[in-house]
């Protein structure tokens, strides 16, 4: 199993910006989207019944854009183990000649539903995520 995951997302009209490109809180969106996704294919019911991920800091670096209509590659995956709450995840977006024009990096903490408090990521939770 690999660790790593992949989307795709098209610029909708709602999406663009004055600049005629993608807006930059979009790309954010995108992000969590792409991440929300990942969790949701990989983690078994329970832990998503048991669990939630908050977003604890952004880091992106723009090397390009797209207009409306274009389609970008989304592709996330978690670098490494988790650090007692936090989990660091990576998003790099290419777009159709392959070139990658977004990068983030961003970190979560794992929210014990039940409790509503910041927990340790437990191995079980983040084994499936760190295969490769």
């Amino acid at each position: 199993m690999s660790n790593r995951f992949t989307r795709s997302f098209t610029a909708l009209a709602e999406h663009i910006d004055v600049m005629g490109h993608v807006n930059n809180t979009v790309w954010l969106q995108w992000v969590q989207d792409i991440a929300t996704a990942h969790w949701q294919s990989v983690a078994p019911p329970a832990h998503q019944a048991a669990y939630a991920w908050v977003v604890t800091r952004h880091e992106i670096d723009y090397r390009g854009n797209i207009a409306e209509g274009d389609t970008v590659e989304a592709e996330t995956w978690i670098p490494g183990p988790a650090k007692g709450a936090r989990f660091e995840r990576c998003v790099s977006f290419r777009d159709h000649t392959g070139r990658v024009i977004v990068e983030a990096r961003t970190s979560w903490a794992m929210i014990d539903l039940a409790t509503r408090r910041l927990m340790r990521v437990p191995d079980e939770v983040s084994a499936p995520f760190l295969q490769e």
